[in-house]
């Protein structure tokens, strides 16, 4: 079978998962891609840039499989001698109706934002399925569509928002975890305070603010632990980061983005604790990296994170609103060996040895269907 996936915003996680999938699938997937940079421009421009592509390519898929950066209306409606009747499906990494807006943003002072999100609605009114890599995503994606529509003035379908919803799947995203393990270590580490691991972006939506005033505290405190600060930066970095790495001093063991995959994943087996403070996350792929080498996760009790836990890990892992980071923090630190069994085994399910086939399954049924039935997808 062939899949043509396009990806207007080919960077990072985005691009992992393309060309791992591409990888590990037994169909055969090709690329459609765009540099993942200006995003805004992406969403408008890209569909008619790689639909440019695609027709050029000269082959119909049997599945085209785009991300929630594409406009997917003006993509099908420029390839319709190539696209015309083939099944499509949309995979949102991220979509732009819940997602929180910089502040440095102007576009949501100006009513230009709800563009983006309606580019998000109508590629998955258009879309024969649609996916979602969490059903924090999916749930919370659903349940705002229809306040959303109710900002435009008439002639609002909200039975559109059942439409969609019949169509949408959770298909956890895939991830290469295997490609840790060579960098697992050998032998036990010596005794040392233990690490606290940040492997995020460096951007406001991750909450940097709350997680190193916390660390403050435990410093003041006297407390002993280290600090490893991963994670790539983008534009503009929040003042915080400077601040902290001045602020932690000696506690800092490393700092900045690792220039290789071997250099990064040797911290996650080195790091003993993982505190996590974001705002927003529709998965958590460095999160769940983390947890597969043995990191003591502490994972805020919202999001997408419960997903990551099973039932019998929560009390420990999960901290809720009303409790303090700091003393559950304090606690990992003070009163319990630094390392334990950590979730590893549980996450592994997301790696693409299993992923791939659950992916390929789906679309296989996708196809099959017609586009009339949308298969349910087992997880297991």
């Amino acid at each position: 079978m062939h899949i043509a996936l396009v990806e207007p915003y080919c960077t990072g996680s985005h691009a992992a998962w393309a060309t791992e999938y591409a990888a590990h699938s037994s169909h055969s997937v090709e690329l459609f891609t765009l540099a993942g940079r200006n995003w805004k421009w992406r969403m408008h421009g890209g569909a008619v840039t790689l639909a440019s592509r695609f027709l050029a390519a000269g082959a119909r898929p049997d599945v085209i499989l785009a991300t929630d950066m594409l406009d997917l209306t003006t993509f099908l409606a420029l390839t319709r001698p190539l696209s015309d009747g083939c099944p499509s499906a949309i995979y949102f990494h991220e979509n732009q109706l819940t997602y929180p807006w910089s502040p440095g943003d102007p576009d949501p002072d100006s009513q230009r934002d709800l563009h983006y999100a309606f580019i998000n609605y109508v590629s998955a009114l258009a879309a024969d399925a649609v996916l979602f890599n969490s059903r924090y995503h999916m749930n919370s994606f659903l349940g705002e569509l229809p306040a959303f529509l109710k900002r435009f003035p008439d002639a609002v379908d909200l039975t559109s928002v059942d439409a969609i919803a019949a169509k949408s799947r959770v298909l956890p995203l895939g991830l290469d975890l295997g490609k840790l393990e060579p960098f697992r270590p050998e032998i036990a580490r010596e005794a040392e305070a233990p690490l606290l691991l940040w492997n995020h972006r460096w951007e406001y939506d991750k909450a940097p603010e709350v997680f190193f005033e916390a660390l403050y505290q435990l410093a003041e405190e006297g407390i002993e632990f280290r600090v490893a600060v991963l994670g790539e930066s983008f534009g503009r970095v929040p003042a915080v980061f400077q601040q902290a790495r001045e602020r932690l001093g000696a506690r800092v063991a490393e700092w900045g983005y690792q220039k290789s995959f071997g250099e990064y994943a040797q911290w996650l087996w080195r790091a003993d604790i993982l505190p996590v403070t974001s705002r927003q996350e529709f998965f958590g792929a460095s999160v769940v990296q983390a947890l597969y080498c043995g990191c003591q996760a502490l994972l805020p009790d919202r999001l997408a994170y419960p997903e990551h836990v099973p039932d019998c890990s929560i009390e420990a892992v999960l901290y809720r609103n009303d409790e303090s980071l700091v003393d559950r923090l304090r606690d990992m630190l003070t009163g319990v060996p630094k390392r334990r069994a950590g979730l590893d085994g549980h996450v592994a399910r997301y790696d693409w040895g299993r992923m791939a086939s659950v992916y390929d399954e789906f679309f296989s049924g996708l196809v099959a269907g017609a586009a009339r039935v949308v298969p349910e997808i087992a997880l297991g």
